[in-house]
């Protein structure tokens, strides 16, 4: 069966990291939902429905998926998937064509028949849906929901075990258990804390001696090409994926590092996307950091409140309950910080934003486009000089900014102006408040 992910009216919920990239493209565990349903289903001919201002960049980096095509809903019966649920290999396995998965009151899959396709529009594609889906059963089905992006980061320790059997046998993955061999040719193999058969790692990889993988939490999987430095210390369940580099790391229980990323420090319980550069010392805890963010010397996030009350965080400059304890940052595409930034318990920093420390905490909710210097948040640089930045560091990597992505970041400048504009009035307004020593 042909399979087709969708975003909901709710997608713009994930803030600054989804704001890129549809929400189904969003890391939890080892794998986006697309990349793992894909391979589950070995679907060959699968579609995508998304905001429309994605759809450009997502045709460039997915040439053969068919991108808010409603035509090609019409050759065949299609599976519908909301790219917000996180499902179990279970719910995927009993799938039935004449009903319904929901997840509390969320539709998450349907089947579609190609006459019902005409019902579907970018528009009111919930309506559409909820319109269909009255006609089938309805059935209650396993997984959770990313609601906000804190459920991403919740829910990443329990994917990165499920994903260690959601794919057995269904990928040419060339994932080895740990033999206790030397993975560099001087006879000192890693130290392995915990059950051994725990650990698999890609024959490519290599670990220098002197590296602790701890397996008593959870499995630890070292993708290919990726380089372990000496001293470092891998907690699982996490993943190191592919061409990625850890420096003196100590990478704690939960933790997803994607492909190609530089990482030194400590990291709790995150997901750094891809293409991250975490090289030096510096705390990252229960946060998010997308593609093509820098991360200076000693940048540092608090991820739990004094009083250890439920962490609130500003989303679209709305300021959310999250219920949650530990919540750190969340960080979008093309952010840089410099030396020492402090980031406070739940901060949402966008797309494209600079941050200089003024030797305090930044402020909380730093929207995409802006700055902050010296302790004040401001409007950023001309978009120009973010995008010929972002060439300078793409080039580094060997990849390019793409005619689409110049366009997108052109369209999120100018949709995110308002609430640029409103975040700053309310920073000047509260400093102009605050009583002056001395």
């Amino acid at each position: 069966m042909r399979i087709a992910f969708y975003e909901d009216s709710n997608a713009t919920h994930l803030g600054s990291i989804a704001q890129m990239r549809p929400v189904f493209e969003v890391v939890c565990g080892r794998y986006s939902l697309r990349e793992r349903l894909t391979k589950f289903f070995h679907a060959e001919r699968w579609g995508a429905f998304l905001r429309s201002h994605l759809a450009e960049t997502y045709r460039e980096g997915h040439p053969s998926a068919a991108v808010n095509d409603f035509i090609w809903l019409r050759d065949d019966e299609t599976l519908l998937i909301n790219g917000r649920w996180l499902p179990t290999a279970d719910a995927l396995a009993n799938i039935q064509r004449d009903e319904v998965g929901l997840v509390n009151d969320t539709v998450v899959y349907l089947t579609l028949d190609p006459m019902e396709a005409a019902l579907l529009a970018e528009d009111s594609w919930d309506d559409a849906l909820h319109q269909i889906a009255r006609t089938r059963g309805f059935m209650q089905v396993p997984g959770k929901l990313a609601n906000r992006p804190w459920d991403v980061v919740k829910n990443n320790p329990q994917q990165l075990k499920d994903d260690r059997d959601f794919l057995a046998g269904k990928t040419d993955e060339q994932f080895e258990h740990f033999s206790g061999r030397s993975r560099t040719g001087d006879g000192k193999p890693p130290a392995i804390v915990g059950p051994a058969g725990e650990v698999s790692i890609h024959p490519n990889a290599s670990l220098d001696p002197f590296v602790v993988i701890d397996t008593r939490q959870g499995p630890v999987t070292i993708d290919a090409n990726a380089q372990i430095q000496a001293f470092t210390r891998l907690e699982g369940p996490c993943h190191i994926g592919r061409g990625s580099q850890l420096f003196r790391a100590n990478v704690r229980s939960g933790t997803t590092i994607g492909a190609h990323c530089r990482v030194g420090g400590e990291v709790g319980q995150s997901i750094l996307h891809s293409h991250v550069n975490k090289y030096h010392d510096g705390f990252l805890g229960h946060s998010y950091v997308c593609p093509w963010v820098n991360l200076g010397a000693m940048t540092t996030n608090s991820d739990l409140k004094n009083d250890y009350t439920p962490v609130k965080v500003p989303i679209a400059g709305e300021l959310i309950d999250s219920h949650e304890t530990k919540v750190g940052a969340f960080i979008g595409d093309h952010t840089k910080t410099a030396l020492g930034s402090l980031f406070n318990t739940g901060s949402s920093i966008g797309v494209m934003s600079l941050v200089l420390p003024g030797g305090e905490l930044l402020p909380k909710h730093i929207p995409s486009f802006s700055r902050v210097w010296h302790g004040e948040l401001m409007d950023g640089w001309d978009l120009q000089r973010h995008l010929a930045t972002a060439e300078i560091v793409m080039s580094r990597r060997d990849e390019i900014l793409t005619p689409a992505t110049r366009q997108l970041l052109h369209f999120l400048y100018d949709h995110t102006k308002v609430e640029r504009e409103g975040a700053i009035l309310r920073f000047r307004e509260r400093a102009q408040r605050q009583p002056v020593s001395g």
